[in-house]
């Protein structure tokens, strides 16, 4: 165990969060057997990863100053089975992709990456055992629980397939096989999270904390940052012009902080990371203000934005400018460490092929030229001769 106080750390590992559930489990292993909280962090490997992704990653940083184990399980197999979103081929690239993006996250934001441990979902959960403790989990488990279950994470679909009832039992069953004390995810995970509580017990195995972190909105008018939904997210890689561009789009109404994703991810994602580099207490948001509208502004607190921008005291496209500049400082390191190894643009080319559609020669449609083009009076003449003449031939036949 390190040698921080039970207290600090278990502030440090609830910090930001929207919801904890079983905390006493935490508290029980922080302060009674006095032992590291070994906890795991798991993604399927669907869509690219988008900037909502910095949100976990700043509570990886907590958990690992509070001395935590922490794993990141690249959940393989339950990306093939989020309603075929990607073949068993695809995925693989797709595992490494994500895995190189979070480090890279984690780097950019000065957290130690050699601390983590990282596994691949198919390196365990193909086993034997596994497998029969997810027959004894359909046993225990209705079809409605895992339905319910996997409602806010699993693609809902008209007609969805059976593998969207397995994917939340396999994600309470990594809780066992990863042997940890918590599992931490977003507050979409909650169901699933419950569904492992009500049922883990009845196969013989204890029962772990929940962790969930906020979701960051997306760049809508509601619902949450989607890998799947293109136009409510940014991507890590997404070039400095392309983040101009989506933020210019991106729902900002004016003295609206309800329902604002812009204002969200200052306080998610660009406050925390403000204080993992500089210290507890740190905020500096600069917006780069044209001088015929009050010029250059920097606030000191995520209260003060918050404030004068519900005061319309900052406008809209102020704001705007500000996360896109933001946004664009976060992303450099990531893009540059992209950029330099050969290893991720691979993953990215062979996880997220880009599908050029097939070029077809369109087939000429006749052109119907009528009775009045050049030419057509002289032709019609010569049918009436050939007619008469026929005519005549018929008369003296007879």
């Amino acid at each position: 165990m390190t040698n921080i106080d039970p207290q600090e750390a278990y502030s440090l590992i609830t910090k930001n969060l929207q919801e904890v559930l079983n905390p006493q489990i935490i508290k029980n292993v922080l302060e009674v057997e006095k032992r590291p909280l070994k906890l795991y962090w798991g993604t399927a490997p669907t869509g690219k990863p988008h900037c909502g992704y910095f949100v976990p990653m700043t509570k990886l940083a907590h958990f690992l100053k509070a001395g935590c184990e922490v794993t990141v399980l690249v959940a393989d197999l339950h990306a093939f089975l989020d309603n075929m979103k990607a073949s068993l081929d695809v995925v693989q690239y797709r595992a490494k992709y994500y895995e190189l993006t979070i480090k890279a996250i984690l780097k950019s934001i000065n957290v130690p990456v050699d601390k983590l441990k990282f596994v691949v979902g198919s390196s365990y959960q193909t086993s034997s055992n596994y497998t029969m403790d997810i027959f004894r989990m359909a046993n225990v488990c209705s079809q409605n629980d895992a339905k319910r279950a996997g409602a806010d994470v699993v693609k809902q679909v008209a007609n969805p397939l059976l593998s969207g009832l397995i994917y939340p039992l396999m994600q309470a069953l990594d809780e066992e096989y990863l042997g940890v004390d918590v599992q931490f995810g977003g507050v979409d995970q909650r169901k699933i999270f419950v569904l492992a509580e009500e049922n883990l017990e009845k196969l013989g195995y204890k029962k772990r904390a929940h962790l969930m972190n906020p979701m960051v909105p997306g760049l809508g008018q509601g619902g949450k940052m989607s890998a799947s939904d293109p136009n409510s997210k940014i991507d890590l890689l997404e070039e400095p012009k392309q983040v101009k561009k989506k933020i210019n789009s991106a729902f900002c109404s004016p003295g609206n902080v309800e329902e604002n994703g812009l204002l969200s991810f200052v306080e998610y994602v660009v406050a925390p990371i403000q204080e993992l580099k500089h210290g507890n207490g740190f905020f500096e948001f600069h917006i780069d203000r044209p001088e015929k509208f009050g010029g250059p502004i920097t606030f000191k607190s995520f209260d003060e934005l918050k404030q004068a921008f519900k005061d319309e005291k900052l406008s809209p496209p102020d704001l705007k400018t500000g996360v896109s500049d933001a946004i664009n400082v976060l992303l450099a390191p990531i893009r540059e460490a992209f950029q330099n190894s050969p290893e991720y643009q691979e993953a990215q080319a062979k996880g997220y092929p880009v599908l050029t559609p097939e070029k077809t020669k369109k087939a000429k449609k006749p052109k119907n030229k009528g009775t009045r083009y050049p030419g057509a009076q002289n032709n019609d003449k010569a049918v009436n001769d050939a007619v008469e003449k026929l005519d005549a031939t018929k008369i003296e036949d007879k």
